[in-house]
């Protein structure tokens, strides 16, 4: 039942679920309902059609209507005739068969690759319909009567599968479309409220009818949009991204209220509106052998917490940047998830280079050769030094850090002189040694040149 004017959405749909509970919507302005049952109430095929074609004027919409014993033969027959088609049955092929084979570039019933059982490749209906044409076949009709081995061998199942449609056979079943229902709740208050205590009892009341609404649709919440009217009449809007699907009222109602504590209001509210984007409810499944880890909602609410405490800049998980400075990160989005923090290899000492770091291994297995491992325990703030310098090397380190007491330099390797970003303010340059000191120590230092300052970086491990 597709709309000869092209309009599509929650009209022609609408008008179809009036009619019928299955209704599957297709690509375009193409619907198709399941009228089995309705001859009780409406009477013959011919009046039902009748029926959904005055109640269509009656919205202002004139689509065209095909009944037929089968979906893809009232389909083929709807792309191309206005007003009301019927079809009797057994009357499906000689009533597809004058319709044009340019009809399979609009099809929305075309083969897919699941139905073939050799899961071959599928032309699309414009190529199928190009190469019949250059065959010499104008309809259908001359598609449908071609012997179907010969057919078989020059476009494999996929041509068998095309005759199929052309000759008004369904290849699926009716696939019912479900309806989509935003997730909403609105709140109009008596009385503006100002704070987060009042407001948390307002957003109780907004969480628990939606947690009740996911849970009927076996659903949870990705993405809260909360709307608040202020009593200035402007309108306040918030977006929380979650980090895995929650339909939880009271954690709901938690983040909102940790996002709205760093990101306060301008003034008191006197309407709330809150909408959820959804996805299907998520199944734990605990394992016997690992580490149990923290529910997503517990993660979630953490997270919040932190991120209202410290900011949300300071909070989440280290991502490389593309930069050759050393040391540099972003801080992504947590998610929770076992690819919430990605996998860093240790950093290579460069004092590995010269034989100055000692080196560690694991425990080999039978057969297996030790293998050194050098990892650089970096300092998240370099540490300020006082280095003493003899004839362009370090002689001795010396910081006013408790623990880092320093000492003389045993030997050292270097300098490695980095710098860049010079188009920047963040720009760098630096000369870095790696030392031994005398108290078995094994450290980098850098001098920044711009600064000509030293720093303690971190200590090899």
């Amino acid at each position: 039942m597709p709309d000869e004017h092209g309009r599509t959405g929650a009209s022609l749909e609408g008008l179809a679920r009036e009619f019928s509970p299955r209704v599957q919507v297709h690509q375009g302005s193409v619907v198709s309902l399941d009228i089995g049952g309705l001859g009780r109430l409406l009477g013959m095929p011919a009046e039902i059609g009748d029926e959904l074609r005055r109640a269509a004027a009656d919205r202002g919409l004139h689509p065209h209507i095909a009944i037929a014993p089968t979906r893809t033969a009232a389909l083929l027959l709807a792309l191309v005739r206005a007003g009301v088609t019927v079809v009797p049955p057994g009357g499906e092929r000689s009533a597809v068969a004058p319709i044009p084979l340019g009809i399979l570039r609009r099809l929305p019933l075309a083969p897919r690759r699941a139905d073939l059982p050799d899961r071959h490749d599928v032309e699309t209906g414009s190529a199928v319909a190009d190469r019949l044409q250059r065959w010499g076949l104008k309809t259908l009709g001359d598609l449908a009567g071609l012997p179907a081995r010969p057919l078989s061998e020059r476009l494999g199942q996929a041509g068998v599968m095309w005759q199929r449609l052309a000759r008004g056979e369904d290849l699926q079943p009716l696939v019912t479309t479900d309806p989509e229902a935003p997730v909403e709740e609105t709140l109009d208050l008596e009385w503006p409220v100002e704070g987060l205590e009042p407001l948390s009892f307002v957003l109780a009341r907004i969480c628990e009818p939606i947690a009740e609404r996911l849970a009927a649709l076996d659903m949870a919440a990705v993405v809260l949009h909360l709307s608040c009217r202020l009593v200035s009449r402007e309108t306040a809007t918030r977006v929380l991204q979650l980090p895995a699907a929650i339909g939880d009222p009271k954690v709901l109602r938690t983040l909102i209220l940790l996002h709205l504590e760093s990101h306060p209001l301008a003034g008191g509210v006197d309407r709330l509106t809150l909408r959820v984007d959804t996805a299907p409810a998520r199944i734990t499944q605990f394992s016997l052998l690992s580490r149990a880890r923290p529910f997503p909602e517990q993660m979630a609410t953490l997270v919040a917490r932190l991120s209202a405490l410290l900011g949300e800049s300071r909070v989440g998980a280290p991502a490389l940047v593309d930069s050759h400075r050393p040391g540099a990160f972003r801080m992504a989005r947590f998610s929770g998830g076992s690819d919430s923090v990605p996998s860093t290899r240790p950093e290579p000492s460069r004092g590995a280079r010269s034989g100055l770091c000692s080196s560690t291994a694991d425990e080999p297995g039978i057969g297996q050769a030790r293998e050194p491992h050098v990892a650089l325990c970096r300092f998240r703030v370099p540490v300020p030094a006082r280095v003493a310098v003899h004839a362009g090397r370090p002689v001795r380190v010396t910081t006013g850090r408790r623990g880092l007491d320093g000492g003389a330099v045993a030997s050292a390797a270097g300098p490695w002189r980095t710098s860049g970003e010079w188009w920047r303010s963040e720009k760098w340059s630096r000369d870095e040694w790696d030392v031994a000191l005398a108290d078995g120590g094994i450290y980098r230092i850098y001098r920044d040149r711009s600064r000509d300052r030293w720093f303690l970086d971190g200590i090899v491990d």
